[in-house]
């Protein structure tokens, strides 16, 4: 039987992607292994949303064909899609073409070199998977996005909206649940503005989907700030259903308004504040997590301390803080780019007063009682991550598995944690 390792780089919806891939190669006899060494065929499913892990991906390739040289390497994923030019040697699958990765490996076993990149059609949402975690459902609601921004790439990569259908989601959801899935994902390029192009939005799609019997939880994937602010009377209506991670990624970038006009974000900074502040105020145990780009071109030392005081302002749960990169191929790789001293100055100096802030953030959480879901292995022998209902990691140390309802008390926090000890 010929076998296939997958390595995935990046998201949710990357994820998703490989799940779904694998599950189709499984249906079609191949063998999906866990083990490099082993495997006949490797996929490598990348990502090009930072540089980083772009040159992470050009790095893995190197060395797979280096220590590896008979074994048939296929790419997959946003590289694949972006950048065809730098991998004319390999089969190449693109972000919509997943759901004929079986014709794909079988031209590739016979040694035909193919470019499946086209566009123009979407996967079909119910395809066979195998999961990663089998207790998640990772559910792409979308893909593309309506955005432009000036510096990503992934529009390149992903493309304009596409909405799956509400009633294929709940589908696939039910289907999830009655495989004993605790957790259920939704996930997209930015679910904020799912179903626009259906006459729909996010909020209807979750009404549907905590109506599904069952005891699991929904996490909602990244989501742009301007496209929540057009349906949040809504949104926050069915936010507060209990089968919701109190968990929301809303990224704003900058807290300078001239640098968020030159990345061609479609919002000002006191529209993002006030719906933190609502946000905050309805549900005061919010998971809040925002994402950081530092070093922008032109960044002025006053537009990054705006910044740091909206940080200051808003006391986020998680930042995602990333030194600017310029992308191929972007407006913003055009612009005059600032000293890399300066960028990683800053970007040091977001983090060291970020970690403060995590920690007086989990230090509410001191001696809360509730349940936990156990989503994940931890580090070390006996040790145990679940989530809370705010979608918190909670350590413990006891034997369980995966999908374990357990009750805790929160004895211990960290800047990135909490420590619980069983109650019951």
């Amino acid at each position: 039987m010929t076998s296939v390792y997958f390595i995935t780089w990046g998201c949710s919806a990357n994820q998703a992607d490989t799940e779904q891939m694998k599950g189709l190669l499984q249906e079609a006899k191949f063998e999906v292994i866990e083990s490099l060494d082993d495997a006949d065929i490797v996929i490598l499913n990348s990502c090009s949303v930072k540089s980083p892990s772009e040159i992470a991906f050009f790095k893995k390739l190197k060395e797979v064909k280096a220590e590896h040289p008979y074994k048939i390497i296929i790419i997959a994923g946003c590289i694949a899609q972006t950048a065809p030019d730098k991998l004319k040697k390999y089969t190449l699958i693109g972000t919509k073409q997943i759901h004929n990765i079986v014709e794909i490996v079988e031209e590739a076993l016979n040694d035909n070199i193919v470019k499946a990149l086209e566009t123009g059609e979407m996967p079909p949402l119910n395809l066979p998977k195998v999961r990663k975690n089998p207790i998640i459902e990772i559910i792409p609601i979308s893909r593309g996005c309506l955005g432009a921004c000036t510096f990503c790439k992934t529009k390149a990569a992903r493309g304009n909206l596409i909405s799956y259908p509400i009633e294929d989601i709940v589908n696939e959801a039910k289907k999830a649940v009655s495989e004993e899935v605790k957790e259920i994902w939704i996930t997209s390029q930015d679910t904020g503005c799912y179903g626009f192009d259906l006459d729909t939005n996010l909020a209807k799609l979750l009404h549907e989907l905590v109506k599904i019997p069952g005891r699991f939880k929904i996490r909602i994937g990244m989501m742009n700030p301007d496209h929540l602010l057009k349906f949040k009377d809504e949104f926050f209506d069915v936010f507060a259903d209990k089968k919701i991670f109190k968990f929301l990624h809303l990224p704003v970038q900058s807290g300078s308004d001239k640098v968020l006009q030159t990345m061609n974000r479609k919002y000002i900074v006191k529209d993002f504040l006030g719906l933190v502040n609502e946000i905050k105020e309805k549900f005061p145990r919010i998971n809040f997590a925002t994402d950081i780009i530092t070093g922008f071109p032109g960044e002025t030392e006053e537009e990054h301390w705006e910044t740091l005081n909206l940080i200051r302002n808003i006391h986020p749960d998680i930042v995602n803080i990333s030194k600017f990169w310029p992308r191929p191929k972007t407006p913003a790789a055009k612009m005059k780019q600032l000293p890399t001293e300066v960028v990683k100055l800053r970007s040091k100096v977001i983090r060291d007063i970020c970690v403060n802030i995590f920690r007086m953030r989990n230090e509410r959480w001191l001696d809360w009682e509730g349940e936990i879901i156990i989503d994940e292995k931890g580090k070390n022998a006996g040790q145990w991550i679940g989530r809370n209902k705010s979608y918190k990691p909670v350590i413990v140390e006891g034997n369980y598995k995966l999908g374990d309802i357990i009750k805790i008390k929160v004895v211990k926090i960290t800047s990135w944690d909490l420590r619980g000890e069983v109650i019951s």
